[in-house]
C-alpha cells in the first residue's frame, strides 16, 4: 500500500464520521443553542467560536446561522473578525485536504465543477479566488475543497479568500447583532435594522457589478461564431494561434491564415505582429487555457483590442467550420490540407 493511501483513508474516514455526527447533531447548530454554548465558554468563547466555524466549514455545514452567531454575541467588528477567520481557518484546511490527502475524494465531490474551477485559476490565478468569494457562483464548503485541485499558492489562496469574504460576512455578522438589539430592546434599533438590510441588499448587488468590473475594456471575449462572421466579413481582423507548432500542424488543424506564435514564444515575438497594435487580434488555442494567458500578455504589452476566442478550436470545429493542417511530405515542402470534419476533438 503506498505511503499515502492510510493518510488518504484516515481522512476520509474522519470526515465521513464527523459529517454523520453533525448531522444527527444538527440541533445544536441552531443560532440560540450554539450562542448559550460559546457564552457558556467565558474568556474561551472566541476560540470555540472560531473552531467550531473552521469544523462546519471542513464537514459541510452551513455557515450563516454561525456568523449570525457571531454577531449576535460579539458585536459587528469582533464578531466579523472571529467569523472571518475561523472560516479562512475551516477553508484552508479542506484546501489542504484535498491537494495532498484526498484529491480523488475532492475531485469526486466537485463533479463538473472541476474543470471550470481549474481552469478559471489558470486563467485569472487569485483574481478568480477574489471573483468566486464575491460571487456565489459554487456551494461555499465544496468550493474550497474544488480549489484545492488547482494551481493557486496557498498564501494567495488564504489572503484572497480573507480579504474577499470580508463584506458578505460582515453583512450578516450585522444582522446578527442588529437582531440581537432588536430582541434586547437597545437603543437605535430601527436603525440598525434598516442599516442590516442595506447590508444585504449591497451583498447580494454585488455579483452583477463585479462580473461588470470583471469584464475590462480590452479583455472582450467572441465565440468562434462571432469570429467566423467577421473573418468573412474581411473586417481585417488576424488570428493568432498560441499552440506549439506540433499541435498548430496536428489533427485539430489551425484556421487557414492564422499565425502561429507558441505561447511560450510569444513575449519574445511581439514585433511580428507590431502592425496589429490598435487593430482587432483574435486569440485561440484549443479551449481558452493557453489563450487566456496569452490575452493578458498582448493587454499588458498594449494590445488593447486582442480579444479571446472563448471555445477555441475545439468549439470552431464543433459548429462544422473548416480546418487546414501543414502535412509533411517526404522530400517536398509541406502543403495545407483540409482537415474536414473528422479530426479528433478531445
Amino acid at each position: 500500500m503506498k505511503r499515502r493511501t492510510i493518510p488518504r483513508l484516515v481522512i476520509s474516514a474522519a470526515l465521513v464520521v464527523g459529517i454523520i455526527a453533525a448531522f444527527f447533531n444538527r440541533d445544536w447548530l441552531n443560532a440560540a443553542a450554539l450562542q448559550a454554548q460559546i457564552a457558556g465558554a467565558g474568556a474561551l468563547g472566541p476560540l470555540l467560536f472560531m473552531a467550531a466555524y473552521a469544523a462546519a466549514t471542513v464537514l459541510f455545514l452551513p455557515g450563516a446561522v454561525i456568523t449570525l452567531a457571531g454577531g449576535a454575541l460579539f458585536g459587528p467588528v469582533w464578531g466579523t473578525l472571529y467569523s472571518l477567520t475561523g472560516a479562512t481557518a475551516g477553508a484552508t484546511i479542506a484546501f489542504l485536504i484535498a491537494r495532498y490527502l484526498a484529491s480523488d475524494w475532492a475531485h469526486r465531490r466537485a463533479g463538473g465543477w472541476t474543470g471550470s474551477i481549474i481552469d478559471g485559476v489558470e486563467r485569472e490565478g487569485w483574481r478568480f479566488i477574489a471573483f468566486v468569494r464575491l460571487v456565489p457562483l459554487f456551494p461555499f464548503n465544496l468550493l474550497n475543497y474544488a480549489l484545492g485541485l488547482t494551481r493557486i499558492r496557498l498564501l494567495s489562496y488564504i489572503v484572497g479568500s480573507f480579504v474577499f469574504m470580508l463584506p458578505g460576512a460582515f453583512a450578516y455578522t450585522y444582522l446578527g447583532y442588529a437582531g440581537r438589539e432588536a430582541a434586547a430592546g437597545g437603543e437605535g434599533v430601527v436603525r440598525k435594522g434598516l442599516l442590516a438590510l442595506a447590508l444585504l441588499a449591497a451583498v447580494a448587488f454585488l455579483p452583477g457589478l463585479v462580473k461588470r468590473v470583471r469584464r475590462k475594456p480590452g479583455t472582450d471575449t467572441i465565440s468562434s461564431d462571432e469570429l467566423k462572421k467577421r473573418l468573412e466579413g474581411n473586417e481585417g481582423l488576424m488570428v493568432l494561434d498560441v499552440r506549439p507548432l506540433a499541435d498548430y500542424t496536428g489533427e485539430l488543424g489551425h484556421i487557414a491564415g492564422s499565425l502561429n506564435i507558441p505561447l511560450a514564444e510569444l513575449a519574445h515575438r511581439l514585433t511580428e505582429i507590431e502592425p496589429q497594435r490598435g487593430h482587432p487580434l483574435a486569440v485561440i488555442c484549443r479551449t481558452n487555457r493557453m489563450s487566456g494567458k496569452a490575452v493578458e500578455l498582448l493587454r499588458s504589452a498594449g494590445f488593447t483590442q486582442a480579444l479571446l476566442v472563448n471555445d477555441g478550436l475545439v468549439g470552431w470545429r464543433s459548429r462544422g467550420f473548416d480546418t487546414v493542417r501543414e502535412v509533411p511530405a517526404a522530400g517536398s515542402e509541406a502543403r495545407p490540407e483540409s482537415t474536414g470534419l473528422l479530426a479528433k476533438t478531445d
